[in-house]
């Protein structure tokens, strides 16, 4: 067994004290304990990052405890092993003998090993009579058994912060995600807000994370993006509310129109032909609602609208449904003719539809026959809201030109 006396390196090396404190600290350390060497030698590949060790410089090691004959390391026995630089280079998978040199160096440096040299720098072993090593110099693997605890923390921590780095990515590539595809729907949409401010933010914060980061940047930026994916959210959640609110106060006005269930314009005057079909109890064909005209075009063919907009103007397809409403009573067309023409060409059609007859209402007899006549017509595929989007806009153009 090795006595545990601090020793020196052979020839021109110098001594460190923090080699001369490791050697006095293991004299200290526990007398006796077995460790299993493969073991400790998966704790130091773990840990190599905080150790400081390379891919070759782990290969020395495992070469080193090759030649160590039992399964755990013990203080019971000698930790010394003598191999020469060519039986380590060979096992060692090769390795130059600079390049051997240079890890054994690395690996004392870390700590992993010492040094246990002879009087003329040779690696070698005194034997008993019964062929048990009594002294032997070469490099010991004490530090193995006594920084076992150490090494098997370090692994460990290791380990936690590669799941900490693995879970932190996946939050953020998911919370990455989230936020690029919000941000579209919301311009898409056309929903309010100033997305283009909340681009930049999420730009700057992708900066932020250059090609490789670290952890902390990494947890960081997330939480960065997490507020922002909350702000976002938060705008759309708003919206939502207010398109319900806007939502819900259009169906309590057709149901106000409804209640006077004495009103004249529940009676809208139908055409012959109406009569007739609607007689012989045929089943209504469903089609597709077509889609709609840009709005931009809807307004400039039927400018008369905006009058019967909340606030006076038109900006979506929300204030043109509701001006609709408001011009539906106005003209007499029944909650059920509206909702039919709603069903069959769309609701935005439907508005659009409207404000075509309002256009027109000095020539129409019965408002709500009409949009009846052009819901059947277009249920059958015979009528398109474009030739009378196209010829009302024509018309505007010409009045305009008179009247300059």
């Amino acid at each position: 067994m090795q006595t545990g006396n601090v020793t020196t390196p052979f020839g021109r090396r110098s001594v460190k004290f923090a080699l001369v404190k490791s050697q006095l600290d293991m004299k200290e350390g526990r007398a006796h304990q077995a460790i299993p060497k493969w073991k400790v030698f998966r704790d130091i590949c773990e840990a190599r990052g905080i150790l400081g060790l390379h891919d070759r410089a782990l290969a020395v090691l495992d070469a080193l405890l090759s030649f160590y004959p039992e399964a755990e390391l013990s203080n019971e026995r000698s930790l010394v092993v003598f191999p020469s630089n060519a039986q380590l280079s060979l096992r060692a998978h090769g390795i130059s003998g600079t390049t051997l040199r240079r890890h054994l160096a690395a690996l004392i440096d870390a700590g992993v090993i010492h040094r246990h040299d002879s009087p003329n720098g040779k690696r070698y072993a005194h034997r008993g009579k019964t062929g048990e090593i009594e002294k032997a110099f070469g490099f010991s693997l004490a530090p193995l058994v006594f920084r076992a605890g150490e090494f098997a923390h370090l692994a460990q921590s290791v380990a936690e912060e590669r799941r900490l780095y693995k879970r932190t990515k996946e939050a953020l590539t998911i919370c990455r995600r989230d936020v690029r595809k919000l941000i579209s729907a919301a311009v898409e949409e056309g929903i309010d807000g100033d997305w283009e401010g909340i681009e930049g933010q999420y730009i700057g914060l992708l900066v932020r994370l250059g090609r490789s980061p670290a952890h902390q940047v990494m947890a960081a930026v997330l939480e960065d993006l997490e507020m922002l994916r909350e702000e976002i959210v938060n705008l759309l959640e708003i919206h939502l509310k207010t398109e319900k609110i806007n939502g819900n106060d259009i169906q309590n006005g057709c149901h106000k129109q409804n209640s006077n269930t004495e009103s004249i314009h529940e009676l809208e005057p139908s055409s012959e032909n109406e009569q007739d079909e609607t007689s012989t109890h045929e089943p209504k064909r469903m089609v597709e609602p077509t889609k709609a005209f840009p709005l931009g075009m809807v307004l400039k063919a039927c400018p008369q609208i905006v009058d019967y907009a909340s606030g006076g103007a038109v900006s979506n397809w929300r204030e043109m449904m509701s001006a609709a409403v408001v011009v539906r009573s106005m003209l007499g067309v029944s909650p059920s003719a509206y909702q039919e023409a709603s069903d069959t060409l769309g609701p935005e059609n439907a508005a659009t539809a409207i404000a075509c007859i309002l256009e027109r209402a000095g020539h129409i007899n019965s408002a709500g026959g009409y949009l009846r006549d052009l819901t059947r017509k277009a249920a059958r595929g015979e009528f398109s809201l474009g030739p009378m989007l196209m010829a009302l806009m024509r018309a505007n153009t010409v009045s305009a030109r008179k009247s300059a």
